[in-house]
């Protein structure tokens, strides 16, 4: 008794399924390629429209001035009308500048779509970019590599693509051309010409695979050249890289990177040269048999004077354009495996899923419950939040303490929703965070992190950020300028508030000019960005994660003094590793690998002992006399 039919095999079965699988192949060309098209149509339709006519116009017109050519010297042998040979000749007149002007207005047009194309590919890809809800594309290699070769494609492949398209219609034309005139005068040669560019559109398609996958393949490398290049040219690792002399070693590694890269790029165009110079060797055998059969054919009688004219240049250009088509194929079928990484971003779908339709979001009345939160970064990696159970009641303060490591950080971005727990629930007065819109979520918290940014803008914009819809606002600017304490200085800048706080946009000779441009410490950057977390300090939620860091002792007690004051009465949570900046909090939560080992506030927390008391304890031993603090530690 025989099993199931095969479907891989060579029967009628087989042959359906794999005809079944080139029709889908075709099915996902034809739609990528119009993916290409559509972005270039929508971008700039009128240029479009032009670009199509001429490129056109450019494949007839090496076939009509050939044939123009020949009726001219037939007319000129046979002493035909001279009024016949002077419309033959205007329209080899009109042919020509139809050649003259042709090339520079297609290169205008090229310009004008990259242009057009560019900005709105690149409005597309950021578009797509901003909306992804968390940071884990960020955290992703594989994403980072295929965003890096959206941003270099997106602008140019689908201009590559429509080049491609229309330069394989421009080489039909050109061929189907010089094909009805070969096969009017020689057939075999029609169809040895055709056959001659055969190998090479099916070289030019395995080479665009080869150069496509080499891009990919060597996309880490070039990254990691990138990375190295800016350490070695950035401000922030300068005085690390001159104080310990790792210069050399760095520029070593950037060198190496690109040595791997430039290895794979020479293998593959090595196999280009050899690939192209034996196409170019069976070109020049078929061109030279055919010019040696039209001779023969003239000396017979059979041709023309005019007919060897055409031959010679219907070879020539059947040749040419079969050359073409094969590059206009390949630059083509490039384009489009560049395109899908472009496609990839655009296209990708959330990486956090939202709820349609998300639930409505109220001012926090209760407070905020972690339920048996559980969190690591992938299958692969260790758990970071381990069973976490804690409630932050609304109005009140929480403090978060802890060893390095402990995943206060960590905590933090989920509730922020930069990402979902690997388990258990994040609830907003009850609300599973997971059921509202992130964005409302957001808007309901104000935050100071402590890997904050330096904009290199100017003073009130650096501040602004903190909420765009204040970002006109000098007011508040200013006021959130005068709680973090950066007021004065900010004031005192050459241009106040509207000082660029960079160097790094101006020649070289404009950077003695103080009103260019200043830079700040490391202190007065961390003002900033708790100003510009103050921007939202009435939102429902201040979460403040070593908001004191890059301070002096005096500029942190002022710090800590004014977010006291400012913190009265509303929810918020503080991060800090200087225990003596959270011991007034309402409640105080022990970190420690990820699971939460203490609550209380900090009177509870000392008087019980434990690790809180330990590290307090630790941390108050650097302030007091040694005989002091001797017995309560050991206590």
């Amino acid at each position: 008794m025989t099993g199931p039919a095969r479907t891989s095999g060579a029967g009628p079965g087989g042959r359906r399924f794999g005809r079944i699988r080139r029709g889908l192949r075709l099915t996902t060309l034809a739609r990528r390629v119009a993916a290409a098209c559509a972005l270039a149509l929508v971008a700039a339709p009128a240029t479009v429209a032009w670009y199509v006519v001429l490129t056109l116009t450019a494949g007839l017109a090496p076939v009509a001035a050939a044939w123009l050519t020949k009726l001219a010297l037939d007319n000129l042998v046979q002493r035909g009308p001279l009024g016949s040979l002077f419309a033959i000749v205007g329209g080899l007149a009109a042919v020509g500048v139809i050649a003259a002007v042709q090339p520079p207005l297609t290169q205008y047009l090229r310009a004008e779509l990259d242009r057009r194309v560019g900005l709105l590919a690149q409005n597309r890809l950021f578009t797509a970019v901003d909306g992804f809800v968390g940071i884990g594309p960020f955290e992703n290699p594989v994403f980072l590599d295929r965003l890096r070769l959206a941003q270099q494609s997106g602008g140019t492949t689908p201009n590559q693509v429509v080049d491609g398209v229309l330069g394989i219609g421009r080489a039909a034309l050109t061929i189907a051309g010089f094909l009805s005139s070969l096969l009017v005068l020689g057939p075999l040669m029609a169809v040895a010409a055709l056959a001659s560019g055969l190998p090479a559109l099916v070289a030019e398609l395995a080479m665009s695979r080869r150069r496509a996958r080499m891009y990919w393949r060597i996309g880490p490398a070039e990254r990691r050249e990138a990375f190295y290049g800016s350490l070695l040219s950035t401000v922030e690792a300068a005085k690390e890289i001159r104080l310990f002399g790792i210069g050399t070693f760095l520029r070593e590694r950037m060198l190496a990177e690109r040595r791997t890269a430039n290895a794979a790029k020479r293998a593959v165009d090595r196999r280009d040269v050899l690939q192209q110079a034996g196409l170019g060797f069976i070109a020049a055998v078929v061109c030279g048999a055919g010019l040696m059969w039209a001779v023969s054919a003239a000396r017979a009688g059979r041709l023309s004077v005019g007919d060897v004219t055409v031959f010679v240049a219907a070879v020539a250009g059947m040749q040419g354009a079969m050359a073409t088509l094969a590059n206009q194929v390949a630059r083509a079928h490039h384009g489009l495996l560049m395109f899908d990484h472009y496609r990839a971003v655009v296209d990708s779908r959330p990486d956090l899923p939202i709820a349609a339709p998300p639930a409505s979001m109220a001012p926090l009345r209760e407070g905020i419950e972690f339920q048996d939160v559980w969190f690591r970064y992938s299958d692969q990696h260790p758990w970071v939040l381990r069973g976490v159970n804690l409630r932050i009641p609304s109005g009140g303060s929480c403090a978060l303490v802890g060893l390095n490591g402990a995943g206060k950080s960590t905590l933090v971005k989920l509730l922020c929703r930069l990402y979902d727990p690997t388990r258990g629930v994040i609830r907003w007065d009850g609300r599973d965070l997971r059921e509202v819109d992130p964005a409302e979520l957001r808007r309901r918290i104000g935050a100071v992190f402590q890997d904050y940014m330096e904009y290199d803008l100017t003073a009130a914009e650096n501040i602004g950020l903190g909420d765009v819809d204040g970002f006109g606002d000098r007011e508040r600017i200013e006021t959130a300028g005068r709680q973090s304490g950066i007021h004065d200085k900010l004031a005192g800048l050459p241009q106040g508030y509207d000082t660029l706080l960079t160097r790094m946009f101006f020649m070289e000779s404009e950077r003695d000019d103080p009103e260019t441009g200043v830079v700040l410490s490391g202190g007065q950057w961390q003002r900033i960005a708790l100003a510009r977390a103050l921007m939202r300090n009435r939102r429902d939620l201040m979460i403040l994660d070593e908001p004191s860091a890059g301070l002096d002792a005096e500029a942190e007690h002022e710090v800590h003094a004014s977010l006291r004051r400012l913190r009265s009465g509303q929810t918020s949570l503080l991060i800090s590793h200087r225990l003596g900046a959270v011991r007034d909090a309402d409640l105080i939560v022990v970190l420690s690998d990820g699971s939460v080992v203490e609550l209380g506030d900090h009177t509870t927390l000392m008087r019980r002992g434990g690790e809180y008391a330990r590290l307090f304890a630790l941390q108050a031993s650097g302030y007091q006399p040694r005989d002091e603090l001797q017995p309560s530690v050991s206590g």
